[in-house]
């Protein structure tokens, strides 16, 4: 895994943008499509707007998937990822080929049409964020480390659930959904390359989990130091727990 860290968020931002559109066209180049599974949350936000700003990125040659859905969340809502993503992503670029989780569906249907055609062909990118709780996609801590299934139904701990409360998602605790369908652990590490999004100093104690410590389902994404090309994106404030010795070892 490799660690970036810049200024701020803006920076983060436009850094992780510029990453991405070079991984899309090359993925383009080698294969003539590019395979990405795109992530949601505030984590996100100003890295798909500069993502969205870059003018030649071959959107027409992406099949879009993405991390989650909260179960029987209609696409009204303004906590739905499937709105976030058409907001955000899809209505701005134009791309066609999409499979959106679809949150008000039979959740065990969904979880395995999607993931039937989610397994056909390697991942080229996966876009990700890291929750407050170490969290991946909406991996819990302890995550399941062992399935192979590409998208597993979870139940929400207290934590990830005050945390969407905390962004503003959702006006109270109890109107944050307890359960999702979330991508597997398995199936995020064998993405050809992994780009972590991860500002902000509310942060900063999940990120020196996530790099500190051993590798164990409690910290779900430690599991990200496995993988040959993840990148984590940091900004100086949810970098500022990190020790002397992690900085050396990564070279930060």
């Amino acid at each position: 895994m490799k660690i970036r860290i810049d200024k701020d968020r803006r920076s983060l931002s436009e850094a992780a943008a510029s990453h991405a559109a070079d991984s899309l066209r090359s993925a383009v180049e080698r294969t003539g499509k590019a395979r990405l599974v795109a992530a949601t949350g505030a984590s996100q936000l100003d890295f798909l707007d500069a993502l969205t700003a870059i003018a030649d990125v071959p959107w027409a040659r992406v099949e879009l998937f993405h991390l989650d859905e909260y179960i029987g969340m209609p696409p009204s809502h303004p906590a739905s990822f499937r709105r976030y993503l058409h907001e955000r992503l899809i209505d701005k670029t134009g791309i066609t080929n999409i499979h959106l989780l679809d949150g008000e569906g039979d959740p065990e249907e969904v979880r395995r049409s999607v993931g039937r055609t989610l397994s056909r062909e390697p991942v080229d990118v996966m876009f990700a964020g890291i929750g407050e709780n170490t969290h991946l996609a909406f991996n819990d801590p302890p995550a399941d480390f062992d399935t192979t299934d590409p998208y597993i139904i979870v139940k929400l701990d207290e934590a990830c659930r005050r945390q969407q409360l905390g962004e503003g998602w959702f006006a109270r605790l109890e109107d944050v959904p307890d359960t999702a369908i979330s991508i597997s652990i398995q199936q995020i590490l064998q993405a050809r390359e992994i780009l972590v999004m991860v500002p902000d100093a509310r942060k900063a104690a999940a990120v020196q989990k996530t790099l500190e410590g051993e590798v164990s389902p409690a910290v779900p994404a430690s599991i990200l130091r496995t993988h040959a090309h993840a990148t984590l994106f940091l900004d100086e404030a949810s970098a500022s727990r990190l020790g002397p010795a992690t900085r050396a070892r990564y070279g930060i």
